[in-house]
């Protein structure tokens, strides 16, 4: 696993987590699953290659994710100006960049620990869910917003160490892309971020 995996709120890890899935909150259930084809993906990475990686943990983050709600998000006041099919772009280049991030940064296992809290929090009609990730003598928390979509929970935003929230930041360094180019400058912009992670 790279370290820069550890600094990316996107990247969320996983961990065995002693209750049951019947003890679990239905959010919290929503990240184990995930981790838990995240983890399997690791565990294979270096057979699979990025691709394999990519092309495993794709229905695991369309499943776990709201993309177009944090896309609408990340995208900010100029998402309701552009069109149905730049919105649809955007979509499916927010996608794409996450799973990628996914595949780039969590390319092998080495014993990482990984725990998810069984209780999940109210934020409102949202819930958020606690997680920790122990990398040798590092333990990073990462906290979860997930909200009702599809008749199920789902992550729509990623705090690092329980407070750093990935959608503002992605918002902040997208802005001005969005001021000055709109979603053509967005799209590219994000396409390229993905072309990056392939390369790694």
């Amino acid at each position: 696993m790279k370290t820069l995996a550890i600094a990316f709120a996107a990247a969320l890890l996983f961990g065995a987590l002693p209750a049951t899935a019947a003890d679990m909150d239905p959010a919290a259930q929503t990240v184990q699953t995930f981790y838990d084809a995240l983890v399997g993906t690791m565990k294979d990475g270096k057979q699979l290659g990025f691709k394999g990686r990519y092309d495993k943990l794709k229905p695991a983050v369309e499943q776990a994710y709201d993309i177009p709600t944090m896309t609408k998000f990340v995208a900010g006041p100029g998402w309701t100006g552009f069109s149905a099919s730049d919105q649809q772009s955007l979509i499916q280049a927010f996608e794409r960049m996450t799973i990628a991030n996914y595949a780039a940064n969590f390319d092998s296992y080495s014993g990482e620990k990984f725990t998810v809290e069984p209780t999940a929090t109210a934020r409102g009609a949202d819930k958020i869910v606690m997680s920790k990730l122990v990398a040798g003598n590092q333990t990073v928390p990462f906290n979860y917003r997930m909200r009702q979509a599809g008749g199920g929970w789902k992550i729509i935003d990623v705090y690092l160490n329980g407070s750093i929230s990935e959608l503002a930041t992605r918002r902040s360094d997208f802005g001005a892309t969005v001021s000055s180019g709109g979603a053509p400058a967005l799209i590219k912009k994000i396409d390229a971020l993905s072309d990056s992670l392939e390369k790694k």
